[in-house]
Parts: C-alpha cells; sequence; structure tokens
C-alpha cells in the first residue's frame, strides 16, 4: 500500500477511457475552426479503436460533433468555452483503497489570457457529476498540461509556468511543491527550466518538452538547430533532467527526441513537437507535420513503448494553430 492517500496513475498505465473537448472558441483558429473540428474528430475516432472515448461538447455544437464523430465516441453536453480537456478538464487519482477520484483544480484561462473562461473552470465539476465520480477541490491554479507523472513517485514540470506570477503569485516554489506531493502522490518533483520558446499562450506546459514512458525514465524534446532559441532551452532541460532523482531515489533515465519541427501557417511560425504525443491502451498517437525526420521519430518513440502501436497523425499543424496539440486536447481516465 503506498504511503500517500492519493497516487496519479501514469498515462501508459491502463484506461477505463478518454475524455475530450469539441472545439468552441471560434477565435483561436484563424477561420479555421471545420479543419480544427475534423482534427478532433480523427483523433477521437482513432483512440476509440483501442478504448471508449467520451467527447465533452458545448450545446450549440452537438450536431456538429455527432456527424463527425463515430458510433466508438460517446458525446455528452456540458457548457464549455474552449477545448483543452487536458487543462481545465479532470485530473484523475486513485485513493488508497482503489477508488478514482477526480481533482478540480483552479482553472484561470492560462493566466487570465483567454477570456471568458468561466465555463471551463467548472469543467471538472459538471463532467465528475455528469459521470458519477468522485470530486476532490483542491485550491491552487494547475492545468493538466503543466504536470506529468511516471505513476512510481516522480512528477516533471516547468519552472517556467508553474512559477509564473499569473498561476499562483502567493504561493512559493516549496509551497506548489509541497500540494503537488501531496495531491499527486508523488515524492520527487523534477522541476525543468523551459517550456518550448513559441509556447506563449501555457508559458511553457511541459507535455512539449517531457514525457515518460515508465517508471524512472523520460523522453525530453531535443532540438538540433544552434540557430533556434529552443536549441540552448532543452539542453538546459536535459541538464537538470540528468542530474535528477526519480521517486525511488534512483537517478532519473533521460532520453532525447532530437528533432523538432516548426511549421509555417497563416499567423506565422508554430512549433509543433513530437513529445506532445498520447500514450492509450495499446497504442502512441504521435503529431506529425510531414517532416523529413516524421517516420524516424516516430520509430523512435517506439522504442520506448514496446507492444504498442506508433500511430502518426497529421493533425499537428491546426492543433498548433490552435495553441497546443494532441496531449493538450486528450485526458486520461485510468482503469
Amino acid at each position: 500500500m503506498s504511503r500517500f492517500l492519493r497516487v496519479m496513475p501514469a498515462e501508459f498505465e491502463p484506461h477505463e477511457s478518454t475524455l475530450m473537448c469539441w472545439p468552441s472558441r471560434d477565435d483561436i483558429w484563424n477561420g479555421q475552426i471545420a479543419e480544427a473540428e475534423r482534427a478532433y474528430a480523427e483523433l477521437a475516432n482513432t483512440i476509440a479503436t483501442y478504448e471508449p472515448v467520451t467527447m465533452v461538447v458545448d450545446p450549440k455544437h452537438i450536431e456538429r460533433a455527432e456527424s463527425l464523430c463515430g458510433t466508438g465516441v460517446s458525446v455528452i453536453t456540458v457548457p464549455i468555452d474552449d477545448s483543452w480537456c487536458r487543462d481545465s478538464g479532470p485530473i484523475y487519482v486513485r485513493q488508497s483503497g482503489g477508488g478514482l477520484v477526480g481533482l478540480d483544480f483552479v482553472f484561470n484561462g492560462w493566466g487570465q489570457k483567454f477570456v471568458p473562461h468561466d465555463q471551463d473552470a467548472q469543467l471538472a465539476s459538471w463532467v465528475l457529476y455528469q459521470q458519477n465520480q468522485q470530486k476532490r477541490s483542491v485550491s491552487m491554479v494547475l492545468e493538466g498540461g503543466s504536470i506529468s507523472v511516471d505513476g512510481a513517485g516522480t512528477l516533471v514540470t516547468t519552472m517556467q509556468c508553474l512559477l509564473h506570477p499569473n498561476r499562483n503569485p502567493r504561493m512559493s516554489q516549496t509551497e506548489i511543491e509541497t500540494v503537488l506531493k501531496d495531491e499527486l502522490g508523488v515524492s520527487s518533483v523534477v522541476w525543468l527550466p523551459h517550456g518550448l520558446a513559441l509556447d506563449h499562450d501555457t508559458d511553457g506546459h511541459v507535455d512539449n518538452v517531457a514525457a515518460f514512458t515508465k517508471p524512472g525514465h523520460v523522453l525530453l524534446q531535443g532540438c538540433q538547430d544552434s540557430g533556434e532559441e529552443d536549441y540552448a532551452r532543452m539542453f538546459i532541460n536535459e541538464k537538470i533532467a540528468r542530474s535528477s532523482l526519480s521517486g525511488r531515489g534512483e537517478q532519473l533515465k533521460v532520453d532525447i527526441v532530437p528533432v523538432l519541427p516548426f511549421v509555417e501557417t497563416d499567423l506565422g511560425r508554430v512549433v509543433v513537437p513530437y513529445l506532445n504525443f498520447y500514450v492509450g491502451n495499446s497504442f502512441v498517437v504521435i503529431p506529425v507535420t510531414g517532416h523529413k525526420a516524421d517516420s524516424d521519430m516516430v520509430q523512435m518513440i517506439g522504442q520506448f513503448f514496446p507492444g504498442r502501436d506508433m500511430v502518426p497523425l497529421e493533425i499537428g499543424r491546426i492543433l498548433a494553430v490552435g495553441g497546443g496539440g494532441i496531449h493538450c486536447i486528450t485526458q486520461q481516465v485510468p482503469a
């Protein structure tokens, strides 16, 4: 039995289902919300071949969602402002008795950048109520994309996001770390300094730069191009990670996905990191963009997930236009 009251299972552990939210905020898609809807549906329908998917849809978009989502996707209606379920939805932990609890952290629109967000601030509560799941409220601002756990006591995050004054300005780093340890059942918090340079919307979420593949092993996003700002940022992250300990007190094992793709859009340059993948039951779905390194990087990631299908989806560009990626629009419900 764990010494923690609650433990957040790792994403690579078995899922009961996947939670997503349908695109709702027209203005972030630069006139391309129809393409965004098709991307969300493609991802949901892909995941649904492996595990159940619940799509949360604002009532005004219900017909569109039902027309694009297949029979493996369960559509429920909840008033929402935006579509980044990883950040505004519940974060699931397992209680010491074995039951699931959805943590409802405070959501403030990524530091008040996007308004309104009052409906998204209620999303976790609404979903847990609708699904008849237990809820625990936590009075700290936190988005799911800002943390990753290995299920064995290790959590990785970025200082750039969690220590940003637009999140919890009255809390020290130590106080934030205490809440993470208590609520998510971790004993080691690895503070990477940086997210990606172009990740302005989330202030550098960790799910663009780090992902656990098993207890004590983390994949980091690298950047081979020394002319990019991320070259130094990712190098510093690697240095910190390699000097860190896992929750088991052992040196953290680190591997690097070396290529970081950039794509030109009507809004300018966006970044589509391979690390913003989503791990589920027997699969890993990975964002690709037609970059010449796509197949090599997908194959490399696959080496760390033996027995799982690697599923590349070319939806990374449109999701990046909206401000995120595949991992940002999914949230696992542990088995």
